[in-house]
């Protein structure tokens, strides 16, 4: 082949469509018996695997995408993947297109096709793919807040966007599902929350019951950081599924609570259990440590069936 359409090859996983042979010096008799010598393989109509052997998700991914031809980009759970915020590979491979175009369906590759898809794409992102904002936003609306929360706050950890930037792409969709959760959420992002877990205490602990304002992720050590921690020293750890399974992870939370209460301050620490249905017993046990600690407040119930409120409140804080 020339050097050139090798080195298109090459930049493709291995990939070429006839298009892209034809134009890069090649006879369409020669293309025909590079297929029937096995030289090259057919991995869609049009579309061919030059380096027999690759054939990992990125290699599946390229196919998916020379095959809807241009425009086309990687979205949902495959953007995601892509861009390194889910760990899994997804199949089938998701692609979304011009909504002017209509392409043949092929195994393992379900198109969309969007009005929108042109202002969603990345300018840059080789396989293409939408841009983090809206990739972050599209697995939202799949499979919840909690999701989207745990996503933004990666992708805002990797550097790959902000939450102004996050909130921007929000509003460009009107139709998205729970919308005004989403906003919260991405205020919560960008106040410092890092999980599901730890929205949910901010949410449904903290602001429902008028808990004092807390600080989130505030440095502990080199390395260490305290999910949320009160001016009056009581440190909240929240325990989401996610990194605190292990019995290497149970050995380093003690230590870093062994730390905290040697600064001082002290340690509550609290789990999904604690949050889910409510966190209405978890706030009552937080709002009792605050006053002990020396916190004028008084929490108060987020709703009828509200716990909070039946400790001693009317004796002053020591």
């Amino acid at each position: 082949m020339d050097p050139l359409l090798r080195a298109r090859a090459a930049g493709q996983s291995g990939l070429l469509t006839r298009g892209q042979a034809l134009a890069g010096g090649l006879s369409a008799k020669a293309v025909e018996w590079r297929l029937t010598s096995g030289r090259w393989s057919v991995v869609h109509p049009g579309v061919y695997q030059t380096m027999p052997g690759r054939e990992g998700w990125e290699a599946r991914a390229v196919a998916a995408l020379l095959h809807a031809g241009p425009g086309a980009a990687l979205c949902q759970d495959s953007a995601g993947h892509a861009w390194g915020l889910l760990r899994h590979e997804p199949d089938p491979i998701r692609v979304v297109i011009p909504a002017g175009r209509r392409v043949r369906d092929v195994p393992g590759v379900v198109v969309t096709r969007s009005r929108r898809a042109p202002d969603r794409v990345h300018p840059t992102a080789w396989p293409h793919r939408t841009t983090p904002e809206h990739t972050v936003l599209d697995l939202g609306a799949d499979h919840g807040p909690d999701r989207a929360i745990r996503v933004a706050a990666k992708a805002i950890g990797l550097e790959l966007t902000t939450p102004e930037r996050l909130r921007a792409a929000l509003g460009q969709r009107a139709r998205q599902p729970s919308r005004s959760l989403l906003l919260e959420v991405l205020a919560d992002v960008a106040d410092g929350c890092e999980s599901p877990a730890e929205r949910r205490y901010v949410r449904d602990v903290e602001r429902a019951h008028g808990l004092p304002h807390s600080r989130r992720q505030t440095r502990a050590g080199r390395a260490g950081r305290r999910d949320v921690e009160y001016p009056c020293g009581v440190v909240v750890e929240v325990d989401g599924r996610l990194g605190h399974s292990s019995w290497t992870d149970v050995q380093r939370d003690g230590r870093r609570d062994r730390r905290t209460l040697t600064s001082g301050r002290l340690t509550l620490r609290c789990y999904w259990t604690d949050l889910v249905p409510t966190g209405c017993a978890l706030a009552d046990d937080v709002a009792q440590v605050l006053r002990d600690r020396g916190w004028a407040g008084s929490p108060r119930r987020c709703s009828a069936t509200c716990t909070v409120g039946a400790g001693p409140w009317n004796i002053a804080p020591r």
